[in-house]
């Protein structure tokens, strides 16, 4: 997950060059002892941030730094994603098991707290040795930190089976097989009697397949519908109700929708699903394997209202009389931003991400005074979004959506755009993830940083001398949005001044 940034200047200066502000580092850190309090220490070894390979460099692969170069939570880079997949792949016995593998997550094994607070301590921001147990004789500074891990969940298409890995990550040339790949095989077990999440891919491949079933389009024809294109085939996991459902068998039973003629390109083509029909789809062979045309339903009218453009082409207006409001500091913003670590009026942390969750954030403390630094959370994030339909007709009664572990919050993000999903100084971190295949897709502009006025903090007025004094309130919010199907999924995380925080 890499870091991107803009804030409010003119369009001519450019918006990424450098950080916001640069904390210092062990890699940045003044060579003169005099200047370094941390190079004065007799115990502390070499430099541990190590230049890139300038050879692999020439030659344009990517490169993946020495492990003491990423915090323990630092999320997977692009880099280090391919060498996790290449490693994988590179230990199939044969070729048609590795040309099977369908690569369904790759995410950072996260370390224990033991080798976090050692982290802190010694090796990234916030530098505070204190984080550490006290041990007789004072503390003992290792070398370098474990190497990073990356746990990966693999689908073979051929074996219909589903695999967890574990792969320890050192410095490595992110190539294809054959090439420079220095991944580790840690682990790796074969998972009995489950399903791993649907691909996007599988979902298209699905939708194509219901498509040219004949039945299935003799099915649309009595509905009057004969531009399959307009046709929306989405499959949802087959959940387990009876024995018929057991994980043995990949399996969708798709829901069907249909859009009008119109050309509009935000038409809201769920307000219309086609019902009455019952597919059941082989996942892993790409078959139908049951179709039932069990009643004739009417399709909805279309309507314009419920499509997603403007008003004036849904047949109203839209507001014209909000005027417009300008969020601006001109000083930059009260936060400050190194990687990942983030610190803010006495709060800081990491901010992470993974495919499944989507943002994670790590290491909340919040820095009280004479007490110091006191540790709110060590992880932050939203699990899970169930949404069970509660309807007992068919075929409502089994839409349970598990939309974080069926389908991944983080992989469904959206590239955040300035002005409208986040306002005044933003400071923008991008997403990286595994595509089923094993390659890896970007989100740029994926989580946002930024400031928010919130109002009054406190006011008090003395009614004998009629004096007053009110403080303004600020919150500092990190969100992402992503989209699962026909929603819209908003997550905003606030941390207040006055030391407290809270998911919306």
């Amino acid at each position: 997950m890499a870091a991107t940034q803009e804030k409010a200047t003119p369009p001519s200066t450019p918006l990424s060059s450098k950080p916001i502000l640069q904390l210092r580092t062990a890699s940045s850190a003044s060579s003169d002892p005099a200047q370094d309090p941390i190079s004065t220490r007799p115990s502390v070894p070499p430099p541990l941030i190590r230049p890139l390979d300038s050879t692999a460099a020439a030659k344009g692969l990517p490169v993946m730094l020495r492990a003491q170069s990423s915090h323990p939570l630092e999320p997977l880079s692009a880099a280090e994603i391919s060498v996790a997949v290449a490693t994988v792949r590179a230990a199939g016995a044969t070729p048609e098991v590795r040309d099977s593998m369908r690569f369904v997550e790759v995410a950072l094994v996260e370390p224990d707290k033991r080798v976090v607070a050692l982290a802190d301590a010694y090796f990234f921001p916030p530098f505070q040795p204190s984080l550490l147990p006290r041990t007789k004789g004072g503390p003992m500074i290792p070398s370098k930190l474990p190497p990073r891990q990356a746990r990966l969940v693999v689908y073979n298409k051929k074996s219909n089976e589903t695999s967890v890995w574990v792969v320890e990550l050192s410095e490595v040339h992110a190539a294809t097989r054959g090439g420079h790949h220095r991944g580790k095989v840690i682990s790796s077990k074969v998972v009995p009697d489950v399903q791993p999440p649907m691909d996007a891919m599988e979902y298209a491949e699905c939708e194509a397949v219901v498509k040219d079933y004949p039945p299935f389009r003799d099915a649309m024809k009595k509905r009057g519908i004969e531009d399959l294109d307009l046709v929306m085939v989405d499959p949802w996991c087959a959940g387990y109700h009876s024995e018929a459902d057991a994980p043995s068998r990949r399996l969708a039973k798709p829901l069907i929708f249909c859009r009008t003629e119109s050309d509009c390109p935000m038409e809201n083509g769920y307000a219309r699903p086609v019902e009455g029909i019952h597919v059941l789809v082989d996942m892993q062979n790409m078959v139908v394997l049951e179709f039932e045309d069990r009643k004739l339903v009417p399709l909805p009218p279309a309507d314009p209202l419920r499509n997603y453009t403007s008003g004036e082409t849904r047949g109203g207006v839209d507001r014209s009389d909000v005027k417009p409001l300008k969020i601006v500091q001109p000083e930059g913003p009260s936060f400050r931003v190194n990687g990942h670590f983030v610190e803010w009026q006495k709060w800081n942390f990491r901010i992470g991400f993974t495919s499944r969750e989507g943002l994670v954030i790590y290491s909340v403390a919040y820095i009280d005074g004479s007490r110091g630094r006191r540790p709110v959370a060590h992880r932050l994030s939203f699990v899970e979004m169930v949404v069970p339909y509660g309807d007992p007709n068919d075929p409502h009664y089994r839409k349970n959506a598990f939309d974080a572990g069926e389908d991944g919050l983080g992989k469904n993000a959206h590239s955040l755009k300035k002005g409208c999903d986040c306002l005044g100084y933003i400071k923008y971190f991008d997403a990286h993830f595994t595509n089923f295949t094993g390659g890896v897709e970007t989100i740029e502009n994926c989580v946002c940083l930024h400031e928010e006025d919130h109002g009054i903090l406190w006011k008090h007025q003395d009614w004998r001398t009629g004096l007053a004094e009110v403080r303004r309130s600020r919150r500092l919010t990190v969100s992402f949005i992503c989209t699962v199907a026909n929603y819209e999924y908003g997550f905003y995380w606030h941390f207040y001044q006055a030391s407290c925080y809270h998911l919306h």
